[in-house]
C-alpha cells in the first residue's frame, strides 16, 4: 500500500527532530508532529545547553555511547551550520579531601568511555585556571562547552524540510493505531484533527512519552515504564560571571547536581535542583535562593549574599523514583513492544541533547531505514 508518508515522529525536541533528519538524510518523506506552537518548547528549552563530553554514565549503556558520539558529530555540525557555541571546558570539583575519591572514579569512567583529553589538577592548579574557585582537586575536561540549542533545532528543521518533510506544531499526537498490512493510521490534531497514515512511526515526546505510547493500540501497557518529574530551578546571578569554564561538583544521587556555567550571553547562571513534582510546574520560588547560597559557596565562597536572582525551572522525563537507580535511555522497537516499524523512546533526560544526533541515527538503524 502506499503511505501518506515514510515515517512519522511524535515530538519536536532536539531528539524528534534530529531522529526526523536521520530518516531524511536516508531518503524517506518525514513528518513531525508537535502539540506546541513551536518547536523545542519542552524538555529541549529547558536545559543547561551544555554539551557534555561524556564523563558520568556507566561503561557499556546507551548513554555512555550516545553521549561520546552525539558530542563529536554535534561539534561538527554546529561548525558545518555557523551555529553559535563555546567549547570553554569542564572543572569537576572536589571542594574536599573526602571527595576526591569520588571524582577519580568519574575520572576512570570518563576514560573508559572514550572521553578525550582529560587532565588531573590539583587545587592550584585548578585555582590557576579559575581564581576564585575553591578547590582540593579538579579534573578538567577540554571537550565539555555550550551551544545555541535552538538554532541547532532550527537547523535540524530546515534539512528535514529541505529533503520535502514537514514539521507542524500546534498538532497533538490523539492516537495509533497498526494497520494489517504493516504500517500505522495516525489521529493527530485535536478535535479538528486528520487521519494520516505512515509505514514508520518514532514516538520522541519527551515528557509525554508513557501517554503516547499507551495511545498506540497494541502497545503493551507491561512495556511502557513507569515515568517520574524531576523538576529543577535555575538561579541567575547578578553582577559579574566569576568563572570561564562550566564548575561541576560531584553528582548527586539521580543527576549531576546544581552546577554553574556563563552562558553565551555572559551570565552566570547556576542550577538545576532535583526536586521530584507530580505535575508540569515551571514556578521558581524565590526562597530557594538561600538554599542555592548554601551549596554554590562549596566551590565559589565569593559569593555575595542576594546576589541570586530566580531564572527558569524544567523538568526531565525520569524513569526513577527518589533514592532509586538512575537507569539508561531506553529506545524501545519491535523485540520489546512487538510492533513492527515503531519504535519508542522513554527517559530521554541528559545527557539527551548532546546525544540527540546519535540517538537519531540509531533509532533509523532500528527501522532499518
Amino acid at each position: 500500500m502506499s503511505f501518506d508518508f515514510d515515517a512519522t515522529v511524535v515530538g519536536a525536541g532536539a531528539v524528534g527532530l534530529a531522529c526526523g533528519r536521520a530518516l531524511a538524510k536516508r531518503g524517506l518523506t518525514v513528518l513531525v508532529l508537535e502539540k506546541e506552537g513551536h518547536i523545542g518548547q519542552g524538555v529541549s528549552s529547558r536545559n543547561s545547553e551544555v554539551i557534555h563530553g561524556g564523563l558520568y554514565y556507566p561503561i557499556g549503556t546507551l548513554k555512555a555511547r550516545f553521549c561520546v558520539e552525539g558530542r563529536r558529530a554535534l561539534y561538527a555540525y554546529l561548525d558545518g551550520h555557523k551555529i553559535d557555541y563555546r567549547k570553554c571546558g569542564k572543572l569537576v570539583v572536589a571542594t574536599e579531601e573526602a571527595e576526591v575519591e569520588r571524582i577519580e572514579a568519574i575520572f576512570q569512567q570518563a576514560t573508559a568511555n572514550g572521553v578525550e583529553g582529560l587532565q588531573h589538577l590539583t587545587g592550584a592548579q585548578a585555582r590557576a585556571l579559575e581564581p576564585g574557585l575553591n578547590a582540593h582537586a579538579a579534573i578538567l575536561s577540554p571537550e565539555s562547552g555550550l551551544f545555541a540549542s535552538h538554532d541547532y533545532m532550527l537547523a535540524l528543521v530546515g534539512e528535514i524540510e529541505d529533503a520535502g518533510g514537514s514539521v507542524v506544531v500546534n498538532t497533538p499526537f490523539e492516537r495509533a493505531e497498526a494497520l494489517p498490512d504493516g504500517g500505522f493510521a495516525i489521529t493527530a490534531g485535536g478535535e479538528a484533527g486528520a487521519t494520516l497514515t505512515t509505514r514508520l512511526l518514532v514516538t520522541a515526546p519527551g515528557l509525554q512519552a508513557q501517554g503516547v505510547a499507551a495511545r498506540i493500540d497494541g502497545f503493551p501497557a507491561d512495556r511502557i515504564p513507569e515515568g517520574h518529574f524531576g523538576k529543577g530551578v535555575y538561579f541567575r546571578l547578578t553582577g559579574k560571571a566569576p568563572f570561564e569554564r562550566l564548575i561541576y561538583p560531584p553528582p548527586i544521587p539521580g543527576a549531576l547536581g546544581t552546577h554553574y556555567r556563563k552562558d553565551l550571553g555572559g551570565q552566570a547562571v547556576f542550577g538545576p535542583d532535583l526536586v521530584y513534582v507530580e505535575t508540569e510546574d515551571y514556578s521558581v520560588d524565590p526562597a530557594k535562593a538561600d538554599e542555592f547560597a548554601h551549596y554554590i559557596r562549596r566551590f565559589w565562597p565569593g559569593l555575595a549574599e542576594g546576589a541570586l536572582t530566580p531564572d527558569y525551572a524544567g523538568i526531565r522525563p525520569k524513569l526513577h523514583g527518589p533514592g532509586e537507580p538512575q537507569p539508561d535511555f531506553q529506545l524501545r522497537g519491535r523485540d520489546d513492544h512487538g510492533l513492527e516499524g515503531l519504535v519508542a523512546l522513554f527517559g530521554i533526560e541528559s545527557p539527551g541533547l548532546t546525544s540527540s544526533l546519535a540517538i537519531g541515527e540509531a533509532v533509523a538503524d532500528m527501522l532499518h531505514a
